[in-house]
């Protein structure tokens, strides 16, 4: 039999077998034919090919050896990922959907001392953006800034700028309605977070007192500010699961419950706060006034029922205010007291028994001269008691009482009643009067403080003042929560007793005449009650000394008399018509709010007769 030459290409156990077989059969059975056929260079060239067979049979063993030592390697390695080490992976496939978010705490309402709303938190949505992500919306980029109500310039250099970021403000406080848009435009990259924002139902009526908080819901002037650490609270954290896209799709677990602001009941009578900012209101565009201020002190407690500013702002919208609009000229502004000081004046002279109500004083010619400084009244009202000097308002006559006791003596009752320093009740930003030391008076200076010049007070300071004649003699601290008196209920010796009770008796039948026909406060009355006070003119005072025809007008008067229990101070700045004498400005705005405040607390008449 002819073997033909054929090459042999060897790719499986099991061929090259067969190809072994086969040749031995042959030999077999044909043994001299093949002997004879086999040459020794084909039996050169046999073994040649045997040799690349079993060659190729060691390399092929090493290969799958190989191949199951890496498969031996690789099943390792999953067990060990899988079963030793899934912690470890498992904190890594969390890295890449679990995030920490913030949980805002609620900020404290504060509400007047009846309970109504004064500034509550209203839950809002911020907008967002990851700019790694927002990039790709560029096509969408107009919509987005045409919902918002933004320049698209902002959206620019957010990329420009702020590329490197994960978290970028687009819009703070946006409303519902502008949520739903955003919602429904559902940009990749672009995120609404929970936040809240300060809301306050009385607006304008109560911006001075409360003040306002910031776009991060912290305090910034008043109130707000005052009491921020308690109704701001303290934030929390959650971990939450979130999709590709950045948004959350599942709580995961709660780090930390946020904390929530305590509410704060004020002393504050939202409805004499009204009726305050009312009249006040009427009253500087009545005289076409720069502006003005006023508060109600109750005479027992020093609790602060109303303070009220001209002009105002809308707490609510603050775009395109001013810093100046802030100020609460109550507690910041300082001024010249003018007559409303007299009362004190008349204190100190009884105090020091050598006067009595019915002492009288001689203020003829009706002026009185201190070298180049002049002294004198509207009319030369001649010989008056010191009951008239305060229903006259005599600066005359106030005059040569102060210079009749020891300057020290003067000087420490109005160090008493809160002159010169401040009224400690813890508004933000109030500043201390100015009371210069008695050392350093000159009878000029010690003259004119008796009329209220050559000091300088704050409107809540003067008020407290006067609380002390209400107050049987004795000087409350300024609060603007509510004071349990039954929990403050101290012995008579460990309070501020500034004046005796007999004493302060005294001057309130002296103020009462100051609104009874013949005094300079008739249009401060009150039909139904017996009440008191003291009208006051001053020149306001610049950095150059006096300007000629601007005034302040004052009034301060206490209700009712028999039985005090309110104190309401009232300062129109520059009013320019109808008046400027304190009896004709400010005197009728005592009369508006005490006719509805009285009646408002349930205070009985006491003057029956006058209806």
């Amino acid at each position: 039999m002819k073997i033909k030459h054929t090459t042999f290409i060897f790719t499986s156990p099991m061929l090259l077998n067969t190809t072994m077989l086969l040749l031995t059969k042959s030999t077999r059975r044909h043994p001299r034919r093949t002997s004879n056929r086999f040459s020794p260079r084909a039996a050169v060239r046999f073994a040649r090919r045997k040799a690349k067979i079993e060659v190729f049979w060691v390399r092929r063993q090493w290969m799958l050896s190989l191949f199951s030592i890496l498969a031996g390697v690789l099943v390792c390695r999953a067990i060990y990922l899988q079963v030793m080490d899934s912690e470890f992976l498992q904190d890594q496939g969390d890295a890449r959907h679990i995030r920490t978010v913030t949980m805002t705490a609620h900020r404290g309402m504060l509400m007047d001392r009846n309970g109504e709303p004064l500034a509550i938190s209203s839950p809002v949505d911020s907008v967002w953006v990851n700019p790694s992500q927002f990039k790709t919306e560029q096509a969408n980029w107009d919509k987005l800034a045409t919902t918002l109500n933004i320049n698209r310039k902002e959206i620019d250099d957010i990329l420009t700028t702020r590329m490197s970021r994960g978290f970028v403000y687009l819009k703070r406080h946006i409303s519902p309605e502008m949520t739903q848009q955003v919602k429904s435009l559902d940009l990749s990259g672009v995120y609404l977070q929970r936040e809240y924002r300060r809301f306050y139902p009385s607006g304008e009526v109560t911006a001075h007192l409360l003040g306002f908080t910031n776009v991060d819901d912290s305090g910034q002037e008043g109130m707000e500010l005052a009491f921020n650490n308690i109704l701001r609270g303290v934030a929390g954290a959650k971990q939450v699961m979130q999709d590709n896209r950045g948004q959350i799709i599942a709580d995961v677990e709660n780090i930390s419950l946020p904390q929530h602001g305590k509410d704060i009941r004020l002393s504050i009578d939202r409805r004499l706060q009204y009726l305050a900012y009312r009249e006040l209101r009427n009253a500087v565009r009545r005289h076409n006034a720069v502006a003005g201020a006023a508060v109600i002190l109750d005479v027992r407690t020093g609790e602060v029922l109303a303070m009220v500013n001209q002009p105002t702002y809308n707490p609510n919208d603050r775009s395109g205010l001013k810093a100046d609009d802030y100020r609460n000229r109550a507690v910041v502004d300082l001024f010249e007291p003018g007559s409303t000081m007299k009362p004190f004046t008349i204190a100190a002279a009884l105090q020091s028994g050598k006067f009595t109500p019915d002492t009288l004083i001689n203020t003829s010619p009706g002026s009185m001269r201190f070298g180049k400084y002049l002294i004198h009244d509207t009319h030369n009202y001649g010989t008056l008691s010191l009951a008239k000097i305060i229903q006259k308002s005599s600066n005359v006559g106030a005059s040569k009482i102060a210079l009749s006791i020891p300057a020290e003596q003067h000087w420490r009752l109005l160090d008493q009643l809160g002159f010169g320093g401040m009224s400690a009740s813890g508004f933000p930003g109030e500043i201390a009067g100015r009371l210069s030391n008695y050392k350093t008076w000159k009878p000029i200076q010690q003259a004119s403080i008796s009329y209220g010049y050559s000091i300088n007070t704050t409107l809540l300071q003067l008020a407290r003042a006067y609380t002390v004649l209400g107050n049987g003699g004795i000087l409350p601290a300024i609060s603007f929560t509510p004071v349990d008196t039954a929990q403050t209920t101290q012995p008579i010796n460990t309070l501020t007793r500034v004046i005796s009770p007999k004493t302060a008796r005294e001057i309130l039948d002296m103020l009462e005449l100051v609104v009874k026909p013949g005094g300079t406060g008739t249009l401060a009355k009150v039909p139904g009650y017996r009440v008191g006070g003291k009208t006051g003119t001053a020149l306001k005072s610049t950095g150059k000394g006096y300007s000629a025809g601007n005034y302040y007008a004052l009034f301060v008067g206490i209700a009712p008399i028999s039985t005090p229990r309110l104190v309401m101070a009232i300062l129109i700045e520059e009013p320019r018509t109808g008046g400027y004498y304190g009896g004709q400005v400010a005197a009728p705005v005592f009369s508006k709010v005490m006719t509805g405040a009285l009646r408002l607390l349930n205070i009985p008449p006491d003057d029956v007769e006058s209806l």
